[in-house]
């Protein structure tokens, strides 16, 4: 961890993503409202020392709202990696260690799922389904494993006649030992770097659906569910949409910088090439 912080791309997107991190954890105690709670006496009131983002078309404290949102955005962000990893884990190990038609089968599934726009993908599935915070989670994990399967297949490929490995399938090593021991610990990295990426998409497309009224329902607090809000009251009602857009901005950048910065680390190679 210290060297990564020693790049200042790094440092700086670990400082931005701590810095929402302890807001959202600390929203119960640093919130100055209930930020469900109407208040038909402060309908649209500009930022003041009172209401530090305004409020909303219904009273309720934006800064309120902001607080509790991030804590569902960033928990959708995490989760959803956090499936698609798995998933792409699991298969690009198979796929670049076994290979043969194996190999065939899952590249064939990956280049049949990267050919659907994936939004798009997401807007299919959830018509069908109940719009809620866990699907949504659930949705974008399940159509979002495809590179972090071509990455782990590749580091596979890239490893499976090293010396190292030979020698311990030599010795009669299983599969499960070869994959488990030797192969994915030294495959992890692109796949460390390219999840922390995949936290800011998954944010993105977060706040796109619930702008949509498909994501996170009201009167449960998002970023993208105060955009909403704010689309219908943007001529003069401004803070509605500069906050939670701002919000969005921040943590994407956040998660960008800290990502580009590790890939600096501890691939240099790519930094050179580009």
């Amino acid at each position: 961890m210290k060297r990564a912080l020693s790049n200042p791309l790094a440092l700086a997107g670990f400082i931005i993503i701590t810095s929402i991190f302890l807001l959202a954890l600390l929203a119960p105690l640093i919130s100055p409202y209930d930020p469900d709670a109407i208040d038909v006496k402060a309908i649209l009131l500009s930022p003041s020392s009172s209401h530090w983002m305004g409020t909303d078309a219904l009273g309720r404290d934006v800064f309120s709202r902001m607080l509790f949102g991030a804590r569902i955005s960033l928990l959708v962000g995490l989760v959803a990696v956090g499936i698609a990893t798995f998933i792409g884990i699991i298969l690009g190990a198979i796929a670049g260690y076994y290979r043969g038609w194996v190999d065939v089968v899952i590249m064939r599934t990956v280049d049949v799922m990267l050919s659907i726009p994936t939004f798009f993908l997401i807007l299919a599935v959830i018509a069908f389904l109940t719009p809620s915070i866990w699907n949504i989670m659930i949705i974008i994990g399940l159509t979002s494993w495809m590179g972090v399967t071509r990455l782990v297949r590749a580091e596979f490929l890239s490893l499976r006649n090293r010396e190292f490995v030979m020698a311990s399938e030599t010795l009669g090593a299983s599969d499960n030992r070869l994959i488990f021991k030797h192969l994915l610990p030294n495959s992890m990295t692109p796949v460390i770097v390219s999840s922390v990426l995949g936290v800011a998409s998954a944010v993105l497309i977060e706040s796109g659906l619930s702008f949509l009224g498909l994501g996170v329902q009201a009167p449960q607090a998002s970023w993208g569910n105060i955009l909403t809000d704010g689309k219908e009251y943007i001529q003069f009602a401004w803070w509605l949409s500069l906050f939670p857009g701002l919000a969005i901005l921040i943590t994407v950048l956040g998660y960008n910088l800290f990502g580009e910065g590790l890939r600096d680390v501890y691939d240099p190679r790519s930094s050179q090439s580009s």
